[in-house]
């Protein structure tokens, strides 16, 4: 039950950690568990690389930050991700995916009737939007105690081969075991994903963090200690933001949906 209860609670961390550095002890508990998931014919394929020197995360954040502004002046993030957007809480309580529009940052809730559309991309970029975006982009890597760079071994992973599915799928695994041990001690985590969308940044950080040619840099997180109030959120079983279990889980065939699972009023399994 302790285990169902941090999957419960497991959050994405969008604002600001405490300046604390994360103690050594629980690094390497976040290394242990990492070590533990499960992979094909126990290869191991991960790699990690543990970020807290100062200069190299600002470099980061600036970098972040610079793709961040990129992507929203050009319109690419827009356009790339316009399937995930909801623009009424009735859309969202359908759907029960993706993003609500008025939870955004605050510089973007005026544009939601027009974001896609190139009259709403020229004013928001006429009013630097992208600008202040970017910039809290930038402060929040910035203030993070730690980074951490996740790492593939090319020997296994060798994309347009079986062998990179089963290594994505064992990075997946390990990665989700650090997820759910930052809960239990009292930390956040958030996966640091603009400078993936803006080509050449990415080659910025690999250079920066000395990659070597035998491994591929697949992800970056950053993480940190939460104040008090935020480490254990109540359980919200009624969350409009996650499928009923009639949406994603099928019954023998995928042709038929499981039934009686879905309580929509208490958002609990029946």
């Amino acid at each position: 039950m302790e285990l169902l209860d941090a999957v419960r609670r497991r959050r994405t961390t969008n604002g600001a950690f405490l300046p604390e550095p994360v103690t050594e002890e629980h690094q390497r508990l976040l290394m242990e568990v990492a070590s533990r998931a499960p992979s094909q014919l126990n290869s191991q394929p991960w790699r990690f690389v543990l970020i807290e020197e100062r200069e190299t995360i600002e470099a980061i954040a600036g970098i972040s930050g610079k793709s961040m502004t990129e992507a929203m002046s050009n319109g690419t993030f827009f356009e790339r991700y316009k399937p995930y957007f909801r623009f009424s809480r009735a859309e969202m309580e359908r759907r029960r995916d993706g993003m609500l529009f008025d939870r955004l940052p605050g510089p973007l809730r005026p544009f939601t009737g027009q974001v896609f559309t190139s009259r709403g991309q020229k004013l928001m970029n006429t009013l630097r939007v992208p600008q202040s975006l970017g910039e809290q982009n930038r402060k929040l890597v910035a203030g993070s105690p730690l980074l951490l760079g996740v790492m593939l071994d090319r020997s296994e992973y060798r994309p347009g081969e079986l062998s990179a599915f089963y290594s994505l799928f064992s990075m997946g695994a390990a990665m989700e075991n650090i997820w759910l041990t930052t809960v239990e001690l009292g930390m956040g985590i958030q996966f640091i994903s603009f400078p993936m969308e803006v080509p050449g940044r990415w080659d910025e950080i690999i250079r920066m963090l000395e990659v070597p040619d035998d491994l591929e840099l697949m992800a970056v997180y950053r993480l940190g200690y939460l104040p008090a109030e935020q480490r254990r959120p109540a359980i919200d079983w009624s969350s409009r933001e996650r499928k009923l279990p009639s949406q994603y889980v099928f019954r023998g065939t995928c042709a038929t949906p499981q039934r009686g699972w879905d309580d929509p009023e208490a958002g609990e399994p029946v």
